[in-house]
């Protein structure tokens, strides 16, 4: 996959938080993945903080849905 179609939706302190909005986005069927997975977990926090990626054309329907989740 082109890194150029990947947009950030958002950015974790804790690698935990963010594997849990990506099985939110994987069970809503939008393709995601975690950037600095392995730095963020390795270095201090806030120094390589973990990234949750989705395509660009999926950036709005992801943010709405884990909008909606942490509103709960």
């Amino acid at each position: 996959m082109n890194s150029e179609n990947l947009v950030v939706v958002r950015v974790y302190d804790s690698v935990n938080e963010a594997e849990w909005d990506k099985s939110i986005l994987d069970n809503a069927g939008i393709w995601s993945m975690i950037r600095n997975e392995i730095m963020s977990a390795l270095y201090p926090t806030g120094v390589m903080p973990a990234e949750l990626v989705v395509r660009a054309n999926d950036k709005a329907h992801a943010l709405e849905i884990l909008e909606a989740y942490s509103a709960e």
